[in-house]
């Protein structure tokens, strides 16, 4: 019985792992997908497109190829002439940790013989949290964010950009 229930279970993981394989897309994928588009590119451009790399001047198509279909599209103007762009997001996992209260005495010289780290005299904070919980505090925070972009005018290339990505704690 319970032999069973673990071939079902180890079936239908490997399934849904081959499913979700199937569903990714490759840069020789997209060149099977549209070989006509990689070999009308000069040799150059098929080099780029086979490193996943694209430069100014180069069609939408081989874009697609080299870098796959874009996560946004967007329109825009450029010297009087319309663009579009397009954006391509990633993701990147971090701990969030919140940020430490000061609690305690924040006056100047109020406090006779009261040392500070600022000496005698100056500012003293107490930094803690009575109700930190490291256990619910402790968690991964994932962040979506666009990673490069690039810019189309009359069906070329005129701009692209590569974003860095953002500080996670």
């Amino acid at each position: 019985m319970k032999r069973q229930s673990l071939r079902r279970a180890l079936l239908a993981l490997s399934v849904a792992s081959g499913l979700l394989l199937a569903s990714c897309s490759t840069t020789q994928t997209r060149i099977s997908e549209r070989p006509e588009v990689f070999n009308a590119l000069s040799p150059t451009d098929q080099a780029l497109v086979q490193q996943g790399r694209i430069r100014e001047g180069m069609s939408q198509d081989a874009v697609y190829i080299a870098w796959g279909a874009p996560n946004q599209r967007g329109p825009g103007r450029f010297r009087g002439r319309a663009t579009e762009t397009w954006i391509y997001f990633s993701t990147t996992a971090g701990d969030y940790y919140p940020p430490p209260f000061a609690y305690g005495y924040g006056g100047y010289g109020r406090l006779r013989g009261g040392f500070g780290p600022r000496g005698r005299y100056g500012r003293y904070y107490s930094y803690y949290d009575p109700f930190y919980d490291p256990w619910f505090y402790r968690r991964t925070s994932v962040i979506s964010y666009p990673e490069r972009a690039v810019s189309f005018q009359n069906g070329r290339v005129i701009s692209f950009l590569f974003l860095p990505e953002p500080r996670v704690f």
